[in-house]
């Protein structure tokens, strides 16, 4: 069955004339809302209606952009907001990490002692880095494998790459941190990848080019991996001994939120990392001036987040913000 258009159009386009001018005008009153919902409702029924009758696609499509703006006008349309961005940067990430620093701290201590005992062990039997990277290769690496690594590709390329990389490699310890295995996997990974690279070039008289050139980006990129396995822990941790106040879905409901936060805030850590990598540490500039460098960013960073997440965490509305069931 189909519908007679032009006595359709005849009968309603006054209406949808009509539902049009509401949806661009700027300032509409109490009388005028009321008229807008009743038009955007019968526009919607009509609207079903030539779509399932009529073969006309223009007529239907023009009404569905007049449905459309009037939907948009109903429920508002999201414009971004600078305040939002601000209290993200000044109040939500810092606030996250710092209200986490328990956990990625001892992250962090419990990486960095395995992969100095790694390397110390590597270099100390040299043999063993060939069982696992294989005799030619470590003897790559030492020549020019390692050093060549931060040259290869050209900067900005290499510094995308890098934090995509770094980014995907965080977003893994976050959402894998309710499973605790998979992010103690990663770490291990990273601490063996550093443990054995590190002790081959010791064990070669290499310890300035190794130690010279992870260190710059080193700082703030492990930084940013420790805080991501730290707060993915911390969301497994609140599955497993929930607060007593809290049930155990509203506890992991909880970290999960800070998680997010600061999922959200390692991409930007990472993008400065990543130029950190690709343009400071194969600079041809003095080794101190590097590490530096690498070390002024990695201390800017560390003291933004205790000045700024400690003034959130003592805020009285942090814990309102972040968990809904605070005042009950």
């Amino acid at each position: 069955m189909t519908v007679d258009l032009d006595a359709y159009v005849a009968e309603h386009g006054g209406e949808w004339r009509r539902l049009e001018e509401l949806s661009r005008r700027g300032r509409l009153d109490a009388a005028e809302v009321d008229e807008l919902v009743a038009l955007y409702q019968r526009a919607t029924t009509q609207l079903s209606v030539l779509r399932s009758r009529s073969p006309d696609p223009a007529l239907v499509s023009q009404l569905s952009q007049v449905v459309l703006r009037a939907r948009a006008r109903l429920t508002g349309r999201p414009r971004p907001s600078w305040a939002a961005v601000g209290s993200f940067l000044l109040v939500g990430f810092p606030g996250a990490v710092y209200r986490a620093w328990p956990w990625w701290c001892g992250v962090a201590t419990a990486f960095t002692l395995l992969s100095f005992f790694l390397i110390w062990y590597v270099a100390g039997n040299p043999e063993t880095a060939g069982a696992f990277i294989g005799e030619e290769a470590a003897a790559d690496l030492v020549e020019s494998g390692f050093a060549g690594y931060y040259t290869e590709f050209a900067a900005p390329t290499f510094a995308f790459h890098l934090w995509t990389h770094n980014a995907w490699l965080a977003a893994q310890c976050l959402a894998a941190g309710v499973l605790i295995v998979p992010v103690l996997y990663l770490l291990w990974q990273n601490a063996l990848n550093i443990g054995v690279v590190g002790g081959v070039m010791v064990a070669y008289g290499r310890a300035d080019v190794f130690f010279g050139l992870i260190t710059p980006h080193g700082l703030l990129e492990l930084t940013g991996v420790f805080v991501a396995a730290g707060v993915g822990l911390r969301v497994g941790w609140a599955w497993i001994a929930p607060p007593a106040q809290l049930t155990r879905g509203q506890a992991v409901a909880r970290a999960g939120r800070e998680g997010v936060l600061v999922a959200v805030g390692l991409v930007g850590l990472f993008a400065v990392s990543a130029v950190v990598e690709a343009f400071v540490t194969p600079a041809p500039v003095p080794v101190p001036l590097r590490v530096l460098a690498g070390a002024a960013v990695w201390l800017a960073f560390l003291a933004y987040v205790v000045v700024l997440g400690r003034r959130a965490t003592a805020a009285p509305e942090s814990d309102d913000v972040l968990d809904p069931h605070a005042r009950r």
